[in-house]
């Protein structure tokens, strides 16, 4: 396990990224109908069946009934959740696999991307460039926010992973161009750049800024992270839940917040 440089204070980790088994994973998945045990997998997509098989690669543990769902792996190290898309998805699961089993949630995020477009009447690719829209870390508080209730259980587990991915989409839009409004086909995962790992409430350190002062508001904490105000307002949102920040009063009508060294929220 490698520390995170990002950390105000040690216990904070990053995931050690194994290229060779995420190479086998992908090559296994990219470009074959993979198929496990029928279960709903032939519509699954590139980027979950590549992290499934990346996390686990024994098949016989992947889409396994637990108390009336199926879990996307159930090992000795409990069940992981793959989710792709948007974490609300997950609540349900969440509220029964918990009682019961160690969750692990992945949640993939483009750090960077590449943007080719397929023609829906030939078939054919053009048009690769690279987004602009460079995801971090701190994009992903947006999702956590809707398992917030989850977040504190001892059970659970969340792992950001940031990858590279080439994205195919549709030509299929509303405008000239048919790109506004389009259709999302596939992504591809190149390669995986950090995997950022929350076990406990102390691993949420890791996203406060060394460059803060003992005190902050969400403009000057939005401004150290290089990230919007509302990107902001959402993190410490989250970080003021788990308690890794409390509020100590008010400049204006901006919160000021310390970082919770004490334990008291």
């Amino acid at each position: 396990m490698a520390v995170s440089s990002g950390a105000k204070q040690a216990g904070q980790e990053t995931e050690y990224y194994d290229h060779a088994a995420f190479l086998a994973a992908r090559d296994k998945i990219t470009g074959k109908k993979h198929n496990d045990k029928g279960i709903g997998t032939l519509s699954e997509k590139t980027v979950h069946g590549v992290l499934k098989n990346y996390f686990e690669p024994d098949e016989d543990c992947h889409e396994v009934a637990l108390d009336g769902y199926f879990a996307d792996i159930y090992n000795a190290c409990g069940v992981t959740e793959i989710q792709t898309r948007s974490l609300n998805r997950l609540r349900e699961k969440l509220a029964v696999f918990l009682n019961h089993y160690p969750v692990t949630v992945v949640y993939p995020m483009p750090c960077n991307k590449w943007v080719s477009w397929i023609d829906v009447q030939s078939g054919a690719v053009s048009g690769r460039r690279k987004s602009p829209k460079h995801f971090t870390r701190y994009d992903a508080f947006y999702e956590l926010y809707k398992i917030k209730q989850y977040l504190k259980n001892p059970n659970i587990c969340i792992k950001l992973v940031l990858m590279d991915m080439e994205e195919y989409r549709l030509l299929d839009g509303w405008n000239h161009t048919k790109k506004q409004g389009s259709t999302r086909f596939d992504r591809i995962p190149l390669g995986i750049r950090e995997i950022i790992v929350m076990e406990q409430p102390e691993d949420y350190m890791q996203f406060i800024p060394y460059e803060l002062g003992d005190s902050f508001t969400s403009s000057e904490f939005a401004k150290a992270c290089g990230i919007g105000q509302k990107d902001a307002q959402m993190a410490l949102n989250i970080l003021y839940y788990m308690g890794t920040v409390c509020r100590v009063g008010k400049q204006g009508n901006a919160y000021v917040y310390r970082i919770n060294e004490k334990g008291d929220v």
